[in-house]
C-alpha cells in the first residue's frame, strides 16, 4: 500500500470541520450507537476498511452483540434483530449512499419519516452524508484499519 498525503494534515481546517459535525452527532437527539450502526453500513457498502474496522469496535464497546453486528451487511435477512427503526436508518443509509443509482425515491423518503422526528431524520441525514464523506477521505487516504497496523 502507497503513503498517500495525509489531508488532515494539508486540509487541516476542513478536516476541523467534518469532526465538529461528528462531535455534534455523537450528542445529538439519535441514540448514539444508531449512529454508529449508520456509520457501519455505509462504510460496507463503501468498502472503506478503516471505518469498519473503527465503528465495528465502537459497536462492540458500545454492547452490540457479535451475532448482531456480523449480521449488518444483511440486515434485511435478519428478521427482528434489528428494531423497525434501526430497519429505517440501515435502508435510509442505502438509499442515500447509492444515491447516484436511486435519486432518493419518495417511497424510501415516506419509509424513514415514519420512524424519525423531523429533527432526528435531519440529524440521520447529516449523519449519512458525513460517513460518506469520511469514506471518500479515508479510502484513497489509504487510512489503516487498528486490526492491519504491525
Amino acid at each position: 500500500m502507497s503513503n498517500r498525503i495525509d489531508l488532515y494534515q494539508n486540509a487541516t481546517v476542513a478536516y476541523e470541520g467534518l469532526l465538529a459535525v461528528n462531535r455534534h452527532l455523537k450528542q445529538c437527539s439519535l441514540p448514539a450507537e444508531l449512529v454508529e450502526l449508520v456509520f457501519l453500513r455505509v462504510s460496507l457498502i463503501n468498502g472503506c476498511a478503516y471505518c469498519i474496522d473503527k465503528h465495528s469496535r465502537d459497536l462492540l464497546k458500545s454492547g452490540m452483540t457479535i451475532d448482531k453486528l456480523v449480521l449488518v451487511p444483511v440486515w434485511h435477512e435478519a428478521g427482528s434483530l434489528f428494531t423497525p427503526r434501526e430497519q429505517a436508518a440501515l435502508a435510509w443509509s442505502e438509499v442515500m449512499t447509492r444515491i447516484g443509482e436511486t435519486a432518493a425515491p419518495d417511497a424510501d423518503y415516506q419509509a424513514v419519516i415514519q420512524h424519525f422526528t423531523p429533527e432526528e431524520y435531519s440529524e440521520l441525514t447529516v449523519a449519512i452524508a458525513l460517513m460518506n464523506a469520511m469514506n471518500r477521505l479515508a479510502i484513497p487516504g489509504r487510512m489503516r484499519p487498528q486490526a492491519a497496523r504491525a
